[in-house]
């Protein structure tokens, strides 16, 4: 079983900002592998379905981001899950727009919702990482972050979230370097068509 965590904020005014891309990848999951209906549990919303074979549940904190880690341990205790068993997807400053790494443990690199994560459940689950670039200037990241995607940025986001979904299988079998790798293959053509 796995869980798989998408960080953001709720409510529609957040929506389409660069924070909440983890929200994101997981709507997309949570409709290409037809998951249950939404419901609300552990201070967030839930859903569960299968993906890879392997049984999964969803999560979006609604605690808002600084508080997300209370949502993921409750969530993750009720399950009887391990953080080894945790994914979380994440806005992530320091990868380049549509790019991902894919890794276990670290630092919270100043996240807030890691942040809050690592103090419920400790520091090693994974991450994946989803680049929004830096803005170029540290007194500009707040609004960065906070602003919503631009225009420019539907070139590559559609297909990144696209494609993180549907390679999901290898990353709740246990394969992210894989995973990580084959993302990078299907998004890195931007000008390649495949229709």
């Amino acid at each position: 079983m796995r869980l798989l965590v998408g960080l953001g904020n709720p409510g529609p005014e957040y929506e389409r900002h660069r924070h909440n891309v983890g929200f994101m990848a997981v709507d997309e999951i949570h409709g290409r592998y037809g998951f249950s209906p939404w419901k609300r549990r552990f201070q967030g919303l839930v859903a569960e379905g299968i993906a890879g074979g392997e049984k999964c549940f969803l999560l979006k904190p609604q605690t808002f981001m600084n508080l997300s880690g209370q949502s993921v341990g409750e969530a993750m205790r009720f399950y009887k899950l391990t953080p080894d068993d945790t994914i979380v997807l994440h806005d992530e400053l320091d990868v380049s727009p549509a790019k991902i790494r894919v890794k276990r443990g670290g630092g919270h690199g100043g996240h807030n919702g890691l942040r809050s994560i690592d103090d419920h459940i400790g520091k090693e689950y994974w991450r994946v990482r989803i680049g929004i670039g830096h803005p170029g200037e540290k007194d500009r990241v707040h609004g960065w972050v906070l602003g919503n995607f631009a225009k420019a940025d539907e070139t590559w986001l559609p297909t990144l979230l696209d494609v993180l979904a549907k390679e999901l299988p290898l990353l709740v079998k246990g394969e992210p370097e894989k995973y990580a790798s084959r993302v990078a293959a299907l998004t890195s053509s931007p000008n390649t068509n495949s229709r």
